[in-house]
């Protein structure tokens, strides 16, 4: 499960300390230490719903005496898994409870809502994009523009939003990148040189991809044999006679200013895959707030 990941549990870990969660002035200087009570997690806003599971272990985690629970169910009465994550939600929906402590209560509020904002912001606008191509064959992906530290729990989200990974890390597939074709080609190397090198050096359990701004060098990283060949700002028109050159050869990815004008000539240039990085550099929150009980 993604909230007992140890990865994600150092990050509540860290956020706590930063917020200096175990000394809340406010609470600490107005509450009584054994006052108890009920809070409940409102939705404020309209979109996709990630980090569920999460936000409720931020408030275990600073007080393990705390009692929390997911709300959504089915239609049925059945808890969703995962918390709900990747349920529409709207204004006023009710996603968590939370039992105990009103001071730990507080005091971890602002931390587990960080986590849940963040992640249902990118679910949704992911969301948005996975619905504009759904009747077409191609994969909206993420980047590696991740906030740091965030990653498995960014690229979570894009995955609830309907979304798909590129690369989590460095390791994980050989990407040729504009920057290395520079320095490649200072020191004598062609494109298709550069390409047979990364095929030659690659572990065979990973792909060769490569980044192209013109259908000439597209051609010949086809022709070199490049598993993947990722179109940089190109057009659609270019995009598509580049799909026609690739098929059942090369997959074609699609990169750099795609937004919600562009995406579908995009999707219908034949391309495989779009990479947006906005998914995750650029979030917009979807807003929540912690309401005790007596305000419901």
């Amino acid at each position: 499960m993604l909230h007992k990941s140890p990865e994600v549990y150092r990050l509540i870990c860290n956020a706590l300390e930063e917020d200096q969660a175990s000394w809340d002035a406010t609470s600490k200087s107005l509450l009584p230490a054994g006052i108890v009570g009920t809070a409940y997690i409102v939705t404020k806003g309209k979109g996709i719903l990630a980090g569920t599971d999460v936000a409720l272990e931020v408030f275990k985690t600073l007080d393990s005496s705390l009692s929390t629970k997911p709300l959504l169910e089915t239609p049925e009465g059945i808890p969703l898994p995962q918390g709900g994550d990747g349920s529409r939600i709207k204004p006023g929906d009710i996603i968590g409870q939370i039992y105990g402590s009103l001071p730990s209560i507080l005091a971890a509020e602002r931390t587990a809502l960080n986590f849940l904002q963040r992640m249902s912001g990118i679910a949704s606008v992911t969301n948005k994009y996975v619905e504009l191509v759904k009747d077409y064959s191609v994969s909206v992906v993420d980047t590696r523009k991740t906030l740091p530290g965030f990653r498995k729990l960014d690229k979570y989200a894009v995955e609830i939003g309907g979304g798909k990974n590129h690369r989590l890390h460095l390791g994980d597939g050989i990407l040729i990148k504009d920057t290395h074709i520079k320095i490649m080609r200072n020191r004598g190397y062609s494109l298709a040189d550069i390409i047979e090198q990364a095929k030659h050096n690659a572990p065979h359990t990973i792909k060769v991809e490569i980044e192209v701004e013109s259908v000439e060098d597209a051609t010949t990283a086809i022709e070199a044999g490049a598993d993947l060949i990722l179109l940089d700002n190109m057009t659609a028109e270019q995009m598509s006679q580049v799909t026609v050159l690739a098929k059942n050869r090369s997959l074609i990815e699609a990169s750099g200013g795609i937004n919600e004008s562009s995406i579908v000539a995009i999707a219908k240039a034949g391309v495989d895959i779009i990479s947006i990085g906005k998914l995750t550099h650029s979030v917009q929150a979807l807003d929540m707030s912690l309401k005790i009980a007596d305000e419901i």
